[in-house]
């Protein structure tokens, strides 16, 4: 990790951040549709196939987007706040890049040791890796459970987000849309 932390966020990391951002809402919306949307067999097979093939995908790009948060450092606040405030935010942070990894990983494992295949958009195909019901139900109690947690966690990140640009007016924000401090520098 770089021994100062960087005042904003570079382009790579807003690109990241973005993307990996519409994928995980994307793939919980789905998670969530899929457990509560009354489909039939039919619907809810094919849709579990989409969701299990992007989940892979969002795995590969997730471990990309974690790394480079974690080559690049956490810049500090934009404006000082409370310490309440910060640590709540670095908690929120942390829970957030532990959930783009956690989500794919133990949504592949339950598919693999549930013994199914998971086909990637017919790029490649992983194979079932057999029953094996002591790790498929941890990860199947993982995924669901924190997939609530992590609905929950992003709601708090993109609330705190909206009360930091609307009501305390700062630049935190404004340096994940264009990488500018409040003061109009950038890193």
């Amino acid at each position: 990790m770089k021994s100062s932390a960087p005042k904003s966020y570079d382009t790579v990391s807003r690109i990241n951040h973005w993307v990996i951002a519409a994928a995980m809402i994307a793939m919980l919306g789905v998670g969530l549709y899929l457990n509560f949307g009354g489909l039939d067999r039919e619907e809810e097979d094919w849709l579990q196939g989409v969701h299990m093939a992007t989940g892979v995908l969002v795995l590969i790009y997730g471990v990309w987007r974690v790394g480079w948060r974690l080559m690049q450092g956490f810049p500090g606040p934009a404006d000082p706040m409370p310490a309440w405030q910060e640590k709540a935010a670095a908690y929120t942070h942390w829970l957030l890049l532990a959930g783009i990894l956690l989500m794919p990983i133990s949504g592949l494992m339950r598919a693999l040791f549930g013994d199914h295949a998971v086909d990637v958009f017919g790029l490649f195909t992983i194979p079932g890796l057999g029953e094996v019901v002591w790790l498929s139900a941890p990860a199947r109690f993982v995924h669901t459970y924190f997939g609530y947690a992590l609905v929950a966690i992003v709601l708090v990140h993109v609330a705190g987000a909206l009360k930091h640009h609307l009501i305390d007016r700062d630049g935190t924000l404004l340096r994940m849309l264009s990488g500018k401090t409040f003061g109009g520098r950038s890193d």
